[in-house]
């Protein structure tokens, strides 16, 4: 064979292997925000299962203490996706229009919860001092749980701070017990002596994390937003396939123990979806926000609901049967 012969074989090659694979495509660049915790599993296994890098993407993950504290960053294209809460959502959608919604990605069953040092029940709350993180889901929860047990909030002083602040404060004494979000409940339990789980979420509030991005830099970046939508689909199929490894891929990157990672994984639903009852979680938070004050006029729900992504990427997943009015 000739040297010329074998160098167009090897280019033949090359340009097969670069049209069906997706690490031989040219890499995008995108930067992406959410929190420190299991509950946003997929950017991580995404970015750890070579996910991303399979689907042309070069993804920087930036961190704070809550995905919700993310959102505001996609204003002026400082990140280009973030995960968060559904109230924190709503909140900076209400800030600025084009911050929209794209897909719900966890259904945080029993990931909330109400931790005391040394308080037997929810009566022992009573008179305390509580910390919380406002604008969060936390607050949804603290205001569900108060109404189906009939509980006055101003028998309670609420303190605002930051979940990872919560523990220390818990352990100095400056608060007498949180609402928070794991890992910081399962955390505090397992480092605060006398702390424990007064009550968690499960059947009093189902709150949801969705995915956020910036409709101008969506449609100035059509390929970049489908490739990254389809990375999500595929990381959520990998959790709920791969249990294990998974789990290996979360803690490494939280630099949390693999067991712990494991727990806190059965506490949420991973999906990446559209349906009814990721519509009534966002009316909850819309009815909050406007019952404290903090949105003068209701949700536009066409503005905020952005399911062409995902319906573009696995349409099935899109079970919308209408939005509500505006």
């Amino acid at each position: 064979m000739s040297r010329l012969t074998g160098f167009a074989m090897a280019v033949a090659v090359f340009a097969v292997f670069a049209t069906t694979d997706g690490t031989a495509q040219a890499q995008l660049k995108m930067t992406i925000g959410t929190g420190v915790d299991p509950a946003f599993s997929q950017f991580y296994v995404a970015s750890g299962a070579g996910i991303f890098q399979k689907n042309g993407l070069d993804v920087e993950i930036k961190t704070a203490s809550s995905g919700s504290a993310m959102i505001p960053f996609l204003i002026g294209n400082q990140i280009q996706a973030a995960y968060g809460s559904d109230i924190a959502g709503v909140i900076n959608h209400n800030k600025d229009k084009d911050i929209v919604a794209v897909a719900e990605g966890t259904n945080l069953i029993r990931w909330l919860a109400v931790v005391g040092k040394n308080i037997p029940d929810l009566n022992g709350l009573k008179g305390k001092r509580i910390g919380i993180t406002k604008g969060t889901s936390g607050e949804i929860f603290w205001h569900a749980l108060t109404a189906k047990f009939a509980l006055s909030p101003a028998d309670y002083t609420m303190v605002n701070n930051e979940a990872p602040e919560q523990i220390a404060a818990l352990e100095r004494g400056d608060i007498d017990g949180f609402v928070g979000w794991e890992p910081w409940p399962t955390r505090a339990v397992k480092s605060v002596k006398g702390a424990r789980i007064v009550i968690d979420a499960e059947g009093i509030v189902s709150n949801r994390n969705y995915l956020f991005m910036y409709r101008p830099w969506i449609a100035q970046n059509p390929e970049a937003s489908e490739r990254f939508m389809r990375s999500m689909v595929e990381a959520t199929d990998y959790i709920n396939n791969n249990r294990e490894e998974s789990a290996k891929i979360v803690a490494k990157f939280l630099r949390m123990p693999v067991d712990l990672a494991a727990e806190l994984m059965t506490k949420v639903q991973y999906n990446m979806a559209w349906n009814d009852g990721g519509l009534e979680t966002i009316r909850l938070s819309e009815n909050q926000l406007i019952d404290d004050g903090k949105m003068k006029t209701p949700l536009d729900w066409n503005a905020y609901v952005y399911p062409d992504l995902l319906r573009k990427v696995r349409p099935e997943a899109v079970s919308i049967s209408r939005l509500p009015p505006s």
